[in-house]
């Protein structure tokens, strides 16, 4: 084998699988949202017939499209940051010790991100039901009126998102752990020397290095935002009156309850255009970042 074919024979089998599961099933996407199929229509083909552009006329004219994706610009703006924030600090205590309660808090932080959504939303939702959930208990005891957290159009927003916080925040721990630990002790060393004090230690050397760390875990973060998907549908399926329908629920909804895949593929045309375009600035505001 020459030498120049073994670094494209290795890759093969990596790209093979790239665009088997993700270039191709975009670009069958795309095919099908210039089509009308429907479940019949995965029956035989030629029940089928060519729309061209009217899936995305329908799809830009629809007020549940663009109430979706308010809805999921609001879950974005909401979460993003608290997971970010949360998970940061979070990380910065646990890299304080080594002993083996931190080992054991450092397990404990990461469960939420292995453990079933359905077990996730069964706990949750006890939390948060109206006569007997563990959050109205707690305001009865200071006399507040019970909440409808999953009930109100306002307030389920700020209710489903913190479940999904609680859910992301134990991964990227462990992400912020690991480049914590690439950190040479000597940095923190010698501004101890100097007089720094702790926490201007950290804002002033710690967080600057974790720059990368930062930026990987707030494009991954917004990505998994934007596909926001799976606390809407086991919490509330979208409600009350759709004021917690991500576009991810909308098109699971528009492609496999009511059957408009070629509706249902518009949508996520445009939510792979949405997330490539937020992708892309991202990726040019580091690049400039590292050039400066």
């Amino acid at each position: 084998m020459k030498p120049r074919l073994a670094p494209y024979l290795f890759v093969t089998p990596a790209m093979t699988l790239l665009l088997a599961f993700g270039v191709l099933p975009i670009l069958v996407a795309l095919l099908v949202s210039l089509t009308d199929m429907n479940l019949g229509g995965l029956a035989d083909y030629s029940r089928v017939s060519f729309v061209g552009a009217d899936n995305y006329r329908e799809l830009f004219g629809d007020a549940a499209f663009w109430q979706a994706l308010g809805n999921t610009g609001v879950f974005a703006v909401l979460g993003v940051p608290a997971v970010i924030v949360v998970s940061l600090v979070i990380a910065l205590l646990l890299d304080r010790g080594d002993s083996r309660l931190f080992r054991a808090l450092r397990a404990f932080y990461f469960v939420p991100a292995i453990t079933g959504i359905v077990a996730v939303s069964l706990v949750w939702g006890y939390l948060y039901n109206t006569q007997f959930g563990l959050f109205n208990h707690l305001l009865s005891l200071v006399g507040v009126a019970p909440v409808q957290w999953l009930g109100d159009p306002v307030l389920v927003k700020f209710s489903v998102a913190l479940v999904a916080v609680w859910r992301g925040t134990g991964l990227n721990v462990i992400i912020f752990l690991a480049a914590l630990q690439g950190i040479p002790r000597e940095y923190r060393e010698a501004a101890a020397i100097d007089g720094a004090s702790e926490l201007r230690t950290t804002v002033s050397i710690v967080v600057p290095l974790l720059r990368f760390a930062i930026f990987f875990v707030a494009i991954t973060t917004i990505i998994a935002w934007l596909q926001f998907f799976d606390e809407p549908f086991v919490l509330t399926k979208g409600g009350p009156l759709g004021a917690s329908t991500s576009i991810s629920l909308f098109l699971y909804q528009k492609g496999f309850s009511a059957s408009q895949f070629g509706y249902a593929s518009a949508g996520t045309v445009v939510l792979f255009a949405i997330i490539a375009v937020v992708t892309l600035v991202q990726l040019r505001a580091r690049r400039i970042d590292a050039e400066d």
